[in-house]
């Protein structure tokens, strides 16, 4: 089997940029998923509206969207991907006292959006944790994937085998 040349290293071993001048401009599509799990009391007033710091919900999609459109301040070496659309999304499973946060990243570029997804979903988790953590420092951050991605020379690629 052939070695994988590492992308993000140049010819002496130092890590670089890679340049994707050369790269076809393309819709390129990621969706990210994490999980935050709740103490009883923490997700009863999360799910009521009623946690000291405010609108919680509201407060995990604003930080998701900031930090994905800021992602290549949080990664080095990534590029800066003028995104077309980022939407964070909230659902709450009351089996499991579970935060889902889904975030979808779209741009026309050269480069994929794999990563601003990513971040978007670990901001607003991290967000989650704070708003409500003064109730309960046990919370835990869970299982933050790449669900799908599209758009590119690699095509198409889907996660499966995931837990519901």
């Amino acid at each position: 089997m052939a070695k994988a040349k590492l992308t993000h290293l140049d010819e002496t071993g130092a890590v670089r940029m890679v340049d994707v001048s050369g790269k076809a401009t393309t819709l390129r599509r990621a969706v990210a998923r994490g999980t935050v799990v709740f103490g009883a009391e923490a997700f009863r007033l999360l799910r009521a509206n009623k946690l000291a710091k405010g609108d919680a919900l509201a407060v995990a999609r604003l930080a998701g969207i900031q930090a994905g459109k800021r992602t290549a301040e949080w990664i080095p070496l990534c590029h800066t991907v003028p995104l077309t659309r980022l939407e964070v999304a909230v659902h709450l499973v009351t089996r499991g006292r579970l935060a889902r946060i889904t975030a979808t990243a779209e741009a026309r570029w050269t480069t994929g959006v794999e990563m601003e997804a990513l971040v978007a979903v670990s901001a607003a988790a991290l967000a989650l944790y704070d708003m409500a953590k003064g109730v309960d420092r046990a919370i835990a951050i869970e299982e933050i994937v790449l669900l799908e991605k599209s758009g590119g020379r690699s095509g198409s690629w889907r996660r499966s085998g995931l837990r519901p």
